[in-house]
């Protein structure tokens, strides 16, 4: 664990001192490439003089609603997928050709019918997020040994004595995994659902700071924080995945 904690961190080094060479070699201006400790300067001023708070505070609730209802939505389809083929042969082309379908296309629609508050930016995060979740928890459900499940018919288990003890325990490896990538593409849709129409919001912001050429720091600070809040969600989501499973 310490030997990857100090990798990580000189993997972090080595990024930024390849990107200030970048800068000093190529000799950008500050309007195309700032050099990062100028970004990490404009990121704590952007954080105490309030200017990035709101809209980080706006751009984590979307996220946080977003994936609760993604992650549900696709837990029960999956159940629903991995349990009956008959499901999976009506429903799985919809699936696909829905999640075919770019985000980028689909938020603007979804903004002009709900319009610039919460509600639009929750139905986009939660549609990216939900055929991760939905795959995953059909292919657990699908994975539990069927020899165990004979057994629990067997000893007239319940249907949700069954789901409780035998399927849903079975299927948490595989369910964590699509959770780990829903949690990420959950930071996406928001973001995305910004872009398309918002009044506040990590996106908004972005698109604030690149409007104007000298506070190119602020887009790139921005960006900094909206990777930071995909991290460390990634990092709860382990987090659960250790307690409830035991991977390390």
């Amino acid at each position: 664990m310490r030997s990857t904690t100090l990798l990580t961190v000189a993997g972090g080094l080595g990024f930024l001192a390849l990107w200030k060479a970048i800068v000093v070699i190529g000799g950008y201006p500050t309007f195309i490439l700032p050099p990062p400790e100028l970004v990490a300067a404009r990121l704590v001023t952007g954080w105490t003089s309030g200017q990035i708070g709101p809209h980080a505070a706006a751009t984590l609730v979307e996220v946080m609603l977003g994936f609760g209802v993604g992650a549900a939505l696709g837990l029960i389809a999956g159940y629903a997928l991995g349990r009956s083929s008959i499901v999976a042969r009506v429903v799985s082309p919809y699936l696909v050709a829905a999640q075919a379908t770019p985000i980028l296309a689909l938020a603007p629609v979804l903004a002009l019918w709900f319009g610039p508050g919460l509600l639009g930016k929750v139905i986009i995060a939660a549609l990216i997020v939900f055929f991760p979740v939905a795959v995953s928890a059909m292919v657990g459900i699908r994975s539990v040994d069927r020899g165990l499940l004979e057994l629990g018919r067997s000893l007239r288990a319940t249907r949700r004595q069954v789901l409780l003890t035998l399927e849903i325990p079975a299927a948490l490896p595989s369910i964590f995994g699509g959770l780990r990538i829903g949690i990420t593409l959950a930071v996406v849709g928001a973001i995305v659902g910004e872009w398309a129409g918002a009044e506040r919001g990590l996106g908004v912001l972005v698109n604030i700071a690149r409007g104007s050429l000298f506070d190119i720091p602020l887009m790139f600070a921005t960006l900094v924080t909206i990777a930071g809040f995909g991290v460390t969600l990634y990092l709860v989501v382990v987090l659960f995945e250790r307690r409830l499973v035991g991977v390390r």
